[in-house]
Protein backbone atom coordinates (compact mmCIF):
# COMPACT_ATOMS: atom_id res chain seq x y z
CA UNK A 1 0.00 0.00 0.00
CA UNK A 2 2.97 2.34 -0.49
CA UNK A 3 1.26 3.71 -3.34
CA UNK A 4 -1.18 5.75 -1.22
CA UNK A 5 -0.27 9.43 -0.07
CA UNK A 6 0.74 9.58 2.95
CA UNK A 7 -1.38 10.29 6.14
CA UNK A 8 -4.91 9.62 4.08
CA UNK A 9 -7.24 8.19 5.92
CA UNK A 10 -6.56 5.11 4.17
CA UNK A 11 -3.47 4.96 4.60
CA UNK A 12 -3.31 5.42 8.04
CA UNK A 13 -6.02 2.78 8.55
CA UNK A 14 -3.83 0.36 6.47
CA UNK A 15 -0.33 0.72 8.71
CA UNK A 16 -3.23 0.43 11.87
CA UNK A 17 -2.93 -3.27 10.99
CA UNK A 18 0.44 -3.55 9.71
CA UNK A 19 2.26 -2.04 12.32
CA UNK A 20 5.90 -3.30 11.48
CA UNK A 21 5.98 -1.83 7.73
CA UNK A 22 4.82 2.18 9.40
CA UNK A 23 8.06 4.32 9.53
CA UNK A 24 8.69 7.00 7.34
CA UNK A 25 12.51 8.27 6.04
CA UNK A 26 11.50 11.51 8.26
CA UNK A 27 11.60 9.67 11.44
CA UNK A 28 15.15 8.65 10.99
CA UNK A 29 15.96 11.45 10.07
CA UNK A 30 14.62 13.16 12.86
CA UNK A 31 16.88 10.86 15.11
CA UNK A 32 19.91 11.64 13.50
CA UNK A 33 19.47 15.35 14.11
CA UNK A 34 18.05 14.82 17.88
CA UNK A 35 19.94 12.53 19.11
CA UNK A 36 21.04 14.48 22.16
CA UNK A 37 17.27 13.80 23.69
CA UNK A 38 15.93 17.35 23.81
CA UNK A 39 13.21 17.60 26.92
CA UNK A 40 10.63 20.21 26.98
CA UNK A 41 12.70 23.34 28.14
CA UNK A 42 15.31 22.35 25.55
CA UNK A 43 12.81 22.42 22.95
CA UNK A 44 11.26 25.62 23.76
CA UNK A 45 14.13 27.51 23.46
CA UNK A 46 15.13 25.84 20.49
CA UNK A 47 12.43 27.35 18.66
CA UNK A 48 11.04 24.08 16.74
CA UNK A 49 7.72 23.40 18.40
CA UNK A 50 5.09 21.84 16.51
CA UNK A 51 1.79 23.99 16.25
CA UNK A 52 2.32 26.91 15.20
CA UNK A 53 3.57 28.29 11.51
CA UNK A 54 7.36 27.79 11.32
CA UNK A 55 8.37 30.70 9.14
CA UNK A 56 6.53 33.80 8.37
CA UNK A 57 7.68 33.69 4.67
CA UNK A 58 5.35 33.11 2.13
CA UNK A 59 4.37 29.28 0.86
CA UNK A 60 7.25 30.11 -2.39
CA UNK A 61 10.04 30.66 0.48
CA UNK A 62 8.95 27.56 2.13
CA UNK A 63 9.14 25.33 -0.62
CA UNK A 64 12.91 26.67 -2.06
CA UNK A 65 13.68 26.40 1.45
CA UNK A 66 12.80 22.94 2.04
CA UNK A 67 14.18 22.08 -0.97
CA UNK A 68 17.83 23.22 -0.09
CA UNK A 69 17.17 21.67 3.30
CA UNK A 70 16.39 18.43 1.59
CA UNK A 71 19.54 18.39 -0.86
CA UNK A 72 22.06 19.47 2.27
CA UNK A 73 20.52 16.38 4.83
CA UNK A 74 23.32 13.55 5.45
CA UNK A 75 23.64 10.67 2.88
CA UNK A 76 23.06 7.04 4.45
CA UNK A 77 20.36 7.01 7.13
CA UNK A 78 21.08 4.87 9.95
CA UNK A 79 18.24 2.18 11.32
CA UNK A 80 16.16 3.33 14.36
CA UNK A 81 17.94 0.66 16.55
CA UNK A 82 20.97 2.27 16.11
CA UNK A 83 19.38 4.83 18.67
CA UNK A 84 18.45 2.39 21.15
CA UNK A 85 21.63 3.09 23.60
CA UNK A 86 19.91 6.87 23.78
CA UNK A 87 16.89 5.49 26.06
CA UNK A 88 19.35 5.31 28.78
CA UNK A 89 19.74 8.71 28.82
CA UNK A 90 16.77 10.45 30.34
CA UNK A 91 14.19 7.66 32.05
CA UNK A 92 11.94 9.93 33.41
CA UNK A 93 11.98 12.86 31.67
CA UNK A 94 9.72 13.14 28.40
CA UNK A 95 11.67 13.59 25.05
CA UNK A 96 9.70 16.25 23.13
CA UNK A 97 9.48 14.89 19.30
CA UNK A 98 9.30 18.48 17.17
CA UNK A 99 9.77 19.60 13.45
CA UNK A 100 13.46 18.62 12.35
CA UNK A 101 13.58 22.46 11.59
CA UNK A 102 11.46 25.18 10.37
CA UNK A 103 11.65 23.35 6.87
CA UNK A 104 10.66 20.16 7.86
CA UNK A 105 8.74 18.66 5.33
CA UNK A 106 5.89 17.10 6.97
CA UNK A 107 4.61 20.56 8.31
CA UNK A 108 1.82 21.74 6.03
CA UNK A 109 3.20 24.49 6.11
CA UNK A 110 5.72 23.53 4.28
CA UNK A 111 3.95 20.94 2.02
CA UNK A 112 4.93 21.97 -1.81
CA UNK A 113 2.06 24.32 -3.72
CA UNK A 114 0.87 21.40 -5.57
CA UNK A 115 -0.41 19.52 -2.22
CA UNK A 116 -2.29 22.29 -0.39
CA UNK A 117 -3.86 22.93 -3.26
CA UNK A 118 -4.59 19.54 -3.80
CA UNK A 119 -5.71 19.68 -0.32
CA UNK A 120 -7.58 22.60 -0.46
CA UNK A 121 -9.27 21.67 -3.76
CA UNK A 122 -11.39 18.85 -1.18
CA UNK A 123 -12.29 21.16 1.02
CA UNK A 124 -13.70 23.38 -0.87
CA UNK A 125 -15.56 20.62 -2.89
CA UNK A 126 -16.65 19.27 0.37
CA UNK A 127 -18.31 22.42 1.52
CA UNK A 128 -19.70 22.86 -1.86
CA UNK A 129 -21.77 19.58 -1.05
CA UNK A 130 -23.12 20.37 2.52
CA UNK A 131 -24.34 23.67 1.63
CA UNK A 132 -26.13 22.58 -1.73
CA UNK A 133 -27.46 19.79 0.09
CA UNK A 134 -29.37 22.53 2.37
CA UNK A 135 -30.88 25.09 -0.39
CA UNK A 136 -31.37 22.10 -2.95
CA UNK A 137 -34.25 21.37 -1.06
CA UNK A 138 -35.95 24.85 -0.90
CA UNK A 139 -37.06 23.35 -4.68
CA UNK A 140 -38.95 20.29 -2.83
CA UNK A 141 -41.05 22.13 -0.96
CA UNK A 142 -43.82 22.33 -3.14
CA UNK A 143 -43.37 18.83 -3.95
CA UNK A 144 -43.47 18.04 -0.13
CA UNK A 145 -46.51 20.11 0.37
CA UNK A 146 -49.09 18.38 -1.68
CA UNK A 147 -47.21 14.78 -1.22
CA UNK A 148 -47.41 15.32 2.70
CA UNK A 149 -50.81 17.95 3.25
CA UNK A 150 -48.46 20.30 5.07
CA UNK A 151 -48.66 24.38 4.26
CA UNK A 152 -45.77 26.18 3.07
CA UNK A 153 -44.37 27.08 6.99
CA UNK A 154 -44.72 23.44 7.96
CA UNK A 155 -42.58 22.47 4.29
CA UNK A 156 -39.62 25.19 5.21
CA UNK A 157 -38.80 23.43 8.10
CA UNK A 158 -36.95 20.34 6.01
CA UNK A 159 -34.36 23.35 5.02
CA UNK A 160 -34.73 25.10 8.32
CA UNK A 161 -33.43 22.13 10.32
CA UNK A 162 -30.92 21.73 8.31
CA UNK A 163 -29.48 25.16 8.97
CA UNK A 164 -29.93 24.08 12.79
CA UNK A 165 -28.38 20.98 12.20
CA UNK A 166 -24.90 22.73 10.52
CA UNK A 167 -24.79 24.72 13.47
CA UNK A 168 -24.99 22.63 16.65
CA UNK A 169 -22.53 20.24 14.65
CA UNK A 170 -19.36 22.77 15.11
CA UNK A 171 -20.06 22.45 19.05
CA UNK A 172 -19.24 18.94 18.78
CA UNK A 173 -16.68 18.54 15.93
CA UNK A 174 -14.75 21.43 16.89
CA UNK A 175 -13.17 20.58 19.35
CA UNK A 176 -12.66 16.98 18.75
CA UNK A 177 -10.76 17.91 15.75
CA UNK A 178 -8.19 19.64 18.07
CA UNK A 179 -7.77 16.34 19.67
CA UNK A 180 -3.65 15.39 19.13
CA UNK A 181 -4.64 12.10 18.68
CA UNK A 182 -7.93 12.72 16.44
CA UNK A 183 -7.36 15.18 14.26
CA UNK A 184 -9.30 16.94 11.40
CA UNK A 185 -9.21 13.45 9.01
CA UNK A 186 -11.48 11.64 11.52
CA UNK A 187 -14.44 14.18 11.70
CA UNK A 188 -14.37 14.68 8.25
CA UNK A 189 -14.57 10.86 6.98
CA UNK A 190 -16.65 9.58 9.31
CA UNK A 191 -19.41 12.47 9.46
CA UNK A 192 -19.74 12.58 5.53
CA UNK A 193 -19.65 8.95 5.20
CA UNK A 194 -22.63 9.21 7.63
CA UNK A 195 -24.18 11.90 5.69
CA UNK A 196 -23.85 9.79 2.59
CA UNK A 197 -26.02 7.17 4.15
CA UNK A 198 -28.43 9.30 5.03
CA UNK A 199 -29.43 10.32 2.19
CA UNK A 200 -30.93 7.20 1.14
CA UNK A 201 -33.87 7.05 3.81
CA UNK A 202 -34.19 10.80 3.24
CA UNK A 203 -35.26 9.86 -0.43
CA UNK A 204 -37.09 7.02 0.21
CA UNK A 205 -38.71 7.92 3.50
CA UNK A 206 -42.91 8.07 3.64
CA UNK A 207 -43.06 9.94 7.02
CA UNK A 208 -42.76 14.14 7.33
CA UNK A 209 -41.54 13.67 10.56
CA UNK A 210 -39.06 11.25 9.65
CA UNK A 211 -37.89 13.93 7.18
CA UNK A 212 -37.69 16.43 9.26
CA UNK A 213 -35.25 13.89 11.88
CA UNK A 214 -33.21 13.21 8.76
CA UNK A 215 -32.66 16.94 7.48
CA UNK A 216 -31.45 17.97 10.53
CA UNK A 217 -28.89 15.12 11.25
CA UNK A 218 -27.29 15.56 7.37
CA UNK A 219 -27.01 18.86 8.29
CA UNK A 220 -25.28 17.89 11.59
CA UNK A 221 -23.13 15.16 10.28
CA UNK A 222 -22.49 17.90 6.81
CA UNK A 223 -21.06 20.73 9.75
CA UNK A 224 -17.71 19.45 9.98
CA UNK A 225 -16.24 21.42 6.85
CA UNK A 226 -18.05 24.15 8.71
CA UNK A 227 -16.64 23.56 11.96
CA UNK A 228 -12.63 23.23 11.31
CA UNK A 229 -12.69 23.47 7.35
CA UNK A 230 -10.77 27.10 7.74
CA UNK A 231 -8.58 25.11 10.60
CA UNK A 232 -7.55 22.52 7.96
CA UNK A 233 -6.97 26.00 5.55
CA UNK A 234 -5.07 27.43 8.31
CA UNK A 235 -2.58 24.70 9.12
CA UNK A 236 -1.22 24.83 5.47
CA UNK A 237 -1.49 28.60 4.46
CA UNK A 238 0.86 31.27 6.03
CA UNK A 239 -1.26 34.40 7.36
CA UNK A 240 -0.22 36.08 3.88
CA UNK A 241 -1.68 33.57 2.15
CA UNK A 242 -4.25 32.72 4.30
CA UNK A 243 -7.15 35.16 3.26
CA UNK A 244 -6.75 33.75 -0.35
CA UNK A 245 -7.35 30.23 0.08
CA UNK A 246 -10.25 31.41 2.52
CA UNK A 247 -11.61 33.30 -0.17
CA UNK A 248 -12.01 30.50 -2.53
CA UNK A 249 -13.62 28.47 1.12
CA UNK A 250 -16.20 31.27 1.16
CA UNK A 251 -16.59 31.12 -2.58
CA UNK A 252 -17.66 27.46 -2.08
CA UNK A 253 -20.18 28.62 0.44
CA UNK A 254 -22.23 30.75 -1.94
CA UNK A 255 -22.28 29.27 -4.90
CA UNK A 256 -23.72 25.74 -3.02
CA UNK A 257 -26.47 27.89 -2.35
CA UNK A 258 -26.46 29.57 -5.40
CA UNK A 259 -26.39 26.62 -7.73
CA UNK A 260 -28.69 24.03 -5.81
CA UNK A 261 -32.01 25.89 -6.70
CA UNK A 262 -30.97 25.83 -10.54
CA UNK A 263 -30.27 21.67 -10.01
CA UNK A 264 -33.00 21.38 -8.05
CA UNK A 265 -35.73 23.29 -10.27
CA UNK A 266 -35.05 21.86 -12.99
CA UNK A 267 -35.16 18.01 -11.79
CA UNK A 268 -38.15 18.45 -9.45
CA UNK A 269 -40.38 19.31 -12.69
CA UNK A 270 -39.87 16.14 -14.09
CA UNK A 271 -38.44 13.59 -11.54
CA UNK A 272 -40.51 14.73 -8.29
CA UNK A 273 -39.24 15.97 -5.46
CA UNK A 274 -37.54 13.32 -4.12
CA UNK A 275 -34.93 13.79 -6.57
CA UNK A 276 -33.50 16.26 -4.75
CA UNK A 277 -32.21 13.61 -2.01
CA UNK A 278 -30.69 11.52 -4.74
CA UNK A 279 -28.47 14.32 -6.08
CA UNK A 280 -27.48 15.20 -3.13
CA UNK A 281 -25.74 11.54 -2.60
CA UNK A 282 -24.39 11.98 -6.09
CA UNK A 283 -22.26 14.73 -5.07
CA UNK A 284 -21.47 13.70 -1.58
CA UNK A 285 -20.38 9.88 -2.04
CA UNK A 286 -17.72 10.65 -4.89
CA UNK A 287 -16.64 12.90 -2.33
CA UNK A 288 -16.29 10.99 0.22
CA UNK A 289 -14.38 8.26 -1.63
CA UNK A 290 -12.65 11.52 -2.91
CA UNK A 291 -11.51 12.56 0.76
CA UNK A 292 -10.61 9.01 2.05
CA UNK A 293 -8.13 8.45 -0.90
CA UNK A 294 -6.35 11.58 -1.11
CA UNK A 295 -7.04 14.25 1.77
CA UNK A 296 -3.98 14.18 3.88
CA UNK A 297 -4.17 15.13 7.69
CA UNK A 298 -2.88 18.33 8.50
CA UNK A 299 -3.20 18.98 11.95
CA UNK A 300 0.55 19.63 13.17
CA UNK A 301 -0.75 18.52 16.76
CA UNK A 302 -1.89 15.54 15.24
CA UNK A 303 1.09 14.87 12.91
CA UNK A 304 3.66 14.65 15.45
CA UNK A 305 1.61 12.91 17.61
CA UNK A 306 2.02 10.44 14.95
CA UNK A 307 5.57 10.80 14.97
CA UNK A 308 6.02 10.20 18.48
CA UNK A 309 4.22 7.15 18.46
CA UNK A 310 5.94 5.79 15.81
CA UNK A 311 9.37 6.27 17.48
CA UNK A 312 7.82 4.85 20.32
CA UNK A 313 7.09 1.67 19.16
CA UNK A 314 10.41 1.17 17.10
CA UNK A 315 12.66 2.29 19.55
CA UNK A 316 10.55 0.75 22.59
CA UNK A 317 11.07 3.98 24.69
CA UNK A 318 8.20 5.41 26.46
CA UNK A 319 9.90 8.91 27.00
CA UNK A 320 8.74 9.88 23.58
CA UNK A 321 6.08 12.41 23.40
CA UNK A 322 4.60 15.29 21.25
CA UNK A 323 3.95 18.83 23.15
CA UNK A 324 0.28 18.21 21.81
CA UNK A 325 0.27 14.35 23.92
CA UNK A 326 1.79 15.93 27.42
CA UNK A 327 -1.12 18.76 26.79
CA UNK A 328 -3.83 16.17 26.20
CA UNK A 329 -3.03 14.17 28.82
CA UNK A 330 -3.61 17.10 31.13
CA UNK A 331 -7.12 17.87 29.93
CA UNK A 332 -10.21 16.20 30.98
CA UNK A 333 -13.31 15.29 29.41
CA UNK A 334 -14.64 18.28 31.74
CA UNK A 335 -12.56 20.60 30.08
CA UNK A 336 -13.24 19.46 26.49
CA UNK A 337 -17.00 19.89 27.12
CA UNK A 338 -15.91 22.86 28.98
CA UNK A 339 -14.65 24.42 25.92
CA UNK A 340 -17.48 23.65 23.55
CA UNK A 341 -20.59 23.68 25.59
CA UNK A 342 -19.81 27.08 27.79
CA UNK A 343 -16.59 29.04 26.09
CA UNK A 344 -18.57 30.02 23.15
CA UNK A 345 -21.14 31.83 25.17
CA UNK A 346 -18.53 33.05 27.40
CA UNK A 347 -16.84 34.51 24.95
CA UNK A 348 -19.75 36.09 23.05
CA UNK A 349 -21.54 37.46 26.33
CA UNK A 350 -18.58 38.85 28.26
CA UNK A 351 -16.73 40.13 25.34
CA UNK A 352 -18.75 43.35 23.38
CA UNK A 353 -16.72 43.16 20.76
CA UNK A 354 -17.70 39.37 20.43
CA UNK A 355 -21.00 39.86 20.86
CA UNK A 356 -21.10 42.58 18.26
CA UNK A 357 -19.55 40.52 15.46
CA UNK A 358 -21.53 37.46 15.93
CA UNK A 359 -24.83 39.75 16.40
CA UNK A 360 -24.08 42.00 13.10
CA UNK A 361 -22.74 38.20 11.29
CA UNK A 362 -26.04 36.37 11.98
CA UNK A 363 -27.96 38.89 10.87
CA UNK A 364 -27.29 39.60 7.85
CA UNK A 365 -26.37 35.09 7.49
CA UNK A 366 -30.23 34.97 8.29
CA UNK A 367 -31.23 38.22 6.09
CA UNK A 368 -28.93 36.21 2.84
CA UNK A 369 -31.47 33.08 3.39
CA UNK A 370 -34.58 35.08 4.17
CA UNK A 371 -34.30 36.73 1.29
CA UNK A 372 -34.32 33.90 -0.89
CA UNK A 373 -37.28 33.11 0.08
CA UNK A 374 -38.56 36.39 -1.96
CA UNK A 375 -37.65 35.15 -5.35
CA UNK A 376 -40.51 33.11 -6.03
CA UNK A 377 -42.76 35.77 -5.26
CA UNK A 378 -40.56 38.40 -7.57
CA UNK A 379 -39.61 35.62 -10.19
CA UNK A 380 -42.64 33.24 -10.31
CA UNK A 381 -45.62 36.00 -9.62
CA UNK A 382 -43.83 39.22 -11.24
CA UNK A 383 -41.64 37.84 -13.91
CA UNK A 384 -43.52 34.66 -14.71
CA UNK A 385 -40.38 32.55 -14.68
CA UNK A 386 -40.79 28.83 -14.11
CA UNK A 387 -39.10 27.10 -11.42
CA UNK A 388 -36.24 26.18 -13.42
CA UNK A 389 -35.69 29.77 -14.45
CA UNK A 390 -36.42 30.78 -11.18
CA UNK A 391 -33.33 28.94 -10.25
CA UNK A 392 -31.11 30.66 -13.11
CA UNK A 393 -31.83 34.13 -10.99
CA UNK A 394 -29.46 32.60 -8.20
CA UNK A 395 -26.80 32.84 -10.64
CA UNK A 396 -26.46 36.57 -9.38
CA UNK A 397 -25.64 35.43 -6.11
CA UNK A 398 -22.15 33.74 -7.60
CA UNK A 399 -21.64 36.77 -9.61
CA UNK A 400 -21.48 39.04 -6.61
CA UNK A 401 -19.37 36.26 -4.80
CA UNK A 402 -16.73 36.84 -7.86
CA UNK A 403 -16.66 40.61 -7.87
CA UNK A 404 -15.98 40.11 -3.67
CA UNK A 405 -13.26 37.52 -4.70
CA UNK A 406 -11.49 39.91 -7.37
CA UNK A 407 -11.81 43.02 -4.79
CA UNK A 408 -10.80 41.33 -1.46
CA UNK A 409 -7.40 39.26 -3.20
CA UNK A 410 -6.53 42.36 -5.35
CA UNK A 411 -6.37 44.08 -1.83
CA UNK A 412 -4.23 41.59 0.17
CA UNK A 413 -2.26 40.97 -2.88
CA UNK A 414 -1.19 44.54 -3.98
CA UNK A 415 -1.39 46.14 -0.61
CA UNK A 416 -1.77 44.19 2.23
CA UNK A 417 1.12 41.85 1.12
CA UNK A 418 3.19 44.44 0.29
CA UNK A 419 3.28 45.79 3.72
CA UNK A 420 3.97 43.16 5.14
CA UNK A 421 7.30 42.62 2.72
CA UNK A 422 8.19 46.19 3.63
CA UNK A 423 8.12 45.07 7.17
CA UNK A 424 5.23 46.64 8.41
CA UNK A 425 2.30 43.91 10.09
CA UNK A 426 -1.33 45.13 10.04
CA UNK A 427 -3.09 45.33 13.15
CA UNK A 428 -6.29 43.33 13.38
CA UNK A 429 -8.21 46.18 12.89
CA UNK A 430 -6.37 46.62 9.48
CA UNK A 431 -8.35 43.36 8.06
CA UNK A 432 -11.40 45.54 8.85
CA UNK A 433 -10.32 47.97 6.40
CA UNK A 434 -12.41 47.14 3.32
CA UNK A 435 -15.54 46.24 5.38
CA UNK A 436 -15.76 50.11 5.92
CA UNK A 437 -17.01 49.76 2.27
CA UNK A 438 -18.62 46.45 1.91
CA UNK A 439 -21.20 46.71 4.82
CA UNK A 440 -23.01 49.48 3.05
CA UNK A 441 -23.32 47.73 -0.09
CA UNK A 442 -25.65 44.97 1.68
CA UNK A 443 -28.01 47.05 2.73
CA UNK A 444 -28.05 49.11 -0.63
CA UNK A 445 -28.23 46.24 -2.72
CA UNK A 446 -31.36 45.29 -0.61
CA UNK A 447 -33.09 48.27 -1.23
CA UNK A 448 -32.19 48.27 -4.60
CA UNK A 449 -34.15 44.85 -4.57
CA UNK A 450 -36.83 45.59 -2.98
CA UNK A 451 -37.90 48.74 -5.19
CA UNK A 452 -36.78 47.36 -8.72
CA UNK A 453 -39.11 44.13 -8.51
CA UNK A 454 -41.86 45.23 -10.80
CA UNK A 455 -43.14 44.01 -13.91
CA UNK A 456 -42.17 47.56 -15.41
CA UNK A 457 -38.93 47.39 -14.75
CA UNK A 458 -36.10 44.40 -16.19
CA UNK A 459 -35.71 41.76 -14.18
CA UNK A 460 -31.61 42.30 -14.30
CA UNK A 461 -32.23 45.29 -12.39
CA UNK A 462 -33.35 43.60 -9.20
CA UNK A 463 -30.93 40.69 -9.44
CA UNK A 464 -27.99 43.40 -9.56
CA UNK A 465 -29.43 44.19 -6.53
CA UNK A 466 -28.55 40.86 -5.23
CA UNK A 467 -25.52 40.73 -6.46
CA UNK A 468 -24.53 43.64 -4.85
CA UNK A 469 -26.12 42.72 -1.52
CA UNK A 470 -23.86 39.28 -2.00
CA UNK A 471 -21.00 40.85 -2.70
CA UNK A 472 -20.89 42.84 0.41
CA UNK A 473 -21.75 40.16 2.60
CA UNK A 474 -19.15 37.90 1.48
CA UNK A 475 -15.96 41.40 2.21
CA UNK A 476 -17.74 41.32 5.33
CA UNK A 477 -17.49 37.76 6.10
CA UNK A 478 -13.84 37.62 5.03
CA UNK A 479 -12.75 41.00 6.91
CA UNK A 480 -14.55 39.56 9.99
CA UNK A 481 -13.49 36.14 10.11
CA UNK A 482 -10.21 36.70 9.39
CA UNK A 483 -10.29 39.54 12.45
CA UNK A 484 -11.54 37.17 15.16
CA UNK A 485 -8.55 34.60 15.33
CA UNK A 486 -5.90 37.40 15.17
CA UNK A 487 -7.73 39.64 17.65
CA UNK A 488 -8.14 36.32 20.17
CA UNK A 489 -5.98 33.55 18.73
CA UNK A 490 -6.26 31.46 21.74
CA UNK A 491 -9.85 30.89 21.81
CA UNK A 492 -10.53 31.00 17.71
CA UNK A 493 -12.22 27.30 17.73
CA UNK A 494 -14.63 28.66 20.38
CA UNK A 495 -15.08 31.40 18.11
CA UNK A 496 -16.04 30.11 15.45
CA UNK A 497 -18.21 27.21 17.12
CA UNK A 498 -20.23 29.70 19.14
CA UNK A 499 -20.63 32.03 15.73
CA UNK A 500 -21.28 29.25 13.27
CA UNK A 501 -24.28 28.23 15.95
CA UNK A 502 -25.95 31.51 16.57
CA UNK A 503 -25.78 32.41 12.44
CA UNK A 504 -27.20 28.48 11.64
CA UNK A 505 -30.10 29.13 14.40
CA UNK A 506 -31.08 32.60 13.27
CA UNK A 507 -30.76 31.47 9.72
CA UNK A 508 -33.08 28.34 10.37
CA UNK A 509 -35.56 30.64 12.18
CA UNK A 510 -35.42 33.78 9.64
CA UNK A 511 -36.12 30.90 6.91
CA UNK A 512 -39.39 29.96 8.57
CA UNK A 513 -40.92 33.93 9.34
CA UNK A 514 -39.59 35.15 5.86
CA UNK A 515 -42.50 34.01 3.25
CA UNK A 516 -45.22 35.51 6.00
CA UNK A 517 -43.59 38.15 5.80
CA UNK A 518 -43.07 38.81 2.18
CA UNK A 519 -47.01 37.48 1.63
CA UNK A 520 -48.10 39.80 4.62
CA UNK A 521 -45.92 43.23 3.36
CA UNK A 522 -45.52 42.47 0.49
CA UNK A 523 -41.39 41.93 -1.28
CA UNK A 524 -40.88 46.11 -1.59
CA UNK A 525 -41.43 46.36 2.06
CA UNK A 526 -40.40 43.42 3.29
CA UNK A 527 -36.96 43.35 1.59
CA UNK A 528 -36.70 47.07 2.62
CA UNK A 529 -37.58 46.13 6.53
CA UNK A 530 -34.28 43.68 6.59
CA UNK A 531 -32.29 46.05 4.42
CA UNK A 532 -33.17 48.91 7.19
CA UNK A 533 -31.78 46.12 9.98
CA UNK A 534 -28.66 45.64 7.97
CA UNK A 535 -28.28 49.48 7.69
CA UNK A 536 -28.76 49.56 11.63
CA UNK A 537 -25.90 47.18 12.80
CA UNK A 538 -23.08 49.06 9.77
CA UNK A 539 -22.11 51.88 12.49
CA UNK A 540 -21.09 49.63 14.35
CA UNK A 541 -18.32 48.00 11.65
CA UNK A 542 -16.93 51.79 11.80
CA UNK A 543 -16.26 51.86 16.06
CA UNK A 544 -14.48 48.75 15.61
CA UNK A 545 -12.38 49.70 13.25
CA UNK A 546 -11.50 53.07 15.02
CA UNK A 547 -11.67 51.79 18.56
CA UNK A 548 -10.98 48.03 18.93
CA UNK A 549 -7.60 48.50 20.20
CA UNK A 550 -8.79 50.14 22.89
CA UNK A 551 -11.67 47.28 23.73
CA UNK A 552 -9.38 44.89 22.84
CA UNK A 553 -6.71 46.38 25.54
CA UNK A 554 -9.60 45.95 28.06
CA UNK A 555 -10.58 42.20 27.10
CA UNK A 556 -9.70 39.28 29.14
CA UNK A 557 -10.05 36.80 26.59
CA UNK A 558 -8.12 39.20 23.55
CA UNK A 559 -4.12 38.81 22.96
CA UNK A 560 -2.02 42.19 23.64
Amino acid sequence: MSFLPKDTTLHTLWYLFHPSHQWYPWDELWLQHNGNQLTPADVRSSGCLSTESTSPSGDQDHDKEKAGQTDSLPGQPTKPEDYLNHSEVSVHKPILVHWISNTDPENPQNWPFWKKLLTAGQIYIYTFAVYMGGAIFSASEAGVQDHFGVNHIVSGLGFALYLIGYGVGPLLFSPISEIPSIGRNPPYIVSLLIFVILCVPAALTKSYAGLLVLRFLLGFFGSPCLATGGATLGDMFSLTKLPFAMMFWAFSMTTGPAVAPIIGGFSVVVKGWRWTSWEILWLAGPVCVLMLLFLPETSAATILHRRASRIRAHLNNENYHSQGELDQKQTSVRDIAFEALVRPWQLMFLDPVILYVDIYSSLCYAIFYSFFESFPHVYEEVYGFSLGEQGLAYLSVTIGTMVAAIWYMSYNYFIVERRIHAGVWPTPEDRLFLALFSTPLMPVGLFVFAWTSRSDIHWIVSCLGVAVNTCGLITMYQCVFLYLPLAYPQYAASLFAGNDFVRSALAGGAVLFARPLFSNLGVDKGVSLLGALTAGLVPGIFILYRFGDRLRARSVFASG
